[in-house]
């Protein structure tokens, strides 16, 4: 069974950093992507940031671009979501995913087939 276990949300200041860590568990998959999602209330779920396990490919979203850092760890099997110079913006609901076809449409939440139980993000001003 393919599980996708996200830790490290919580509450935050503004301008202060959190990380969040992703730890698949259940597949083998040489050609993957991991990405990281955000909800806030009343909105869409969009994209954050996402990694491709097979050549490192990164993307992140306009509004977190030199705020935010992905990246992976293959002995621990675990992807971080360092976010860092935080806005009350950023408050939302994080949930990290998995897209077993590889590079396909990386931003689309439809491309992804698990999921993680999702973890709160708070900024306070």
């Amino acid at each position: 069974e393919v599980q996708l276990k996200e830790s490290g949300g919580g509450l935050v200041q503004v301008g202060g950093s959190l990380r969040l860590s992703c730890a698949p568990s259940g597949f083998t998959l040489d050609d993957h992507t991991i990405g990281w999602f955000r909800q806030a209330p009343g909105k869409e779920r969009g994209v954050v940031s996402c990694i491709s396990s097979r050549d490192g490919r990164i993307y992140y979203a306009d509004s977190v671009k030199g705020r935010f850092s992905i990246s992976r760890d293959n002995v621990k099997n675990t992807v971080y979501l360092q976010m860092s110079s935080l806005k009350p913006e950023d408050t939302a609901v994080y949930s990290c995913a998995l897209e077993t076809t590889g590079w396909g449409s990386p931003i689309d939440p439809e491309e992804y087939d698990y999921w993680g139980q999702g973890t709160q993000v708070t900024v306070s001003s």
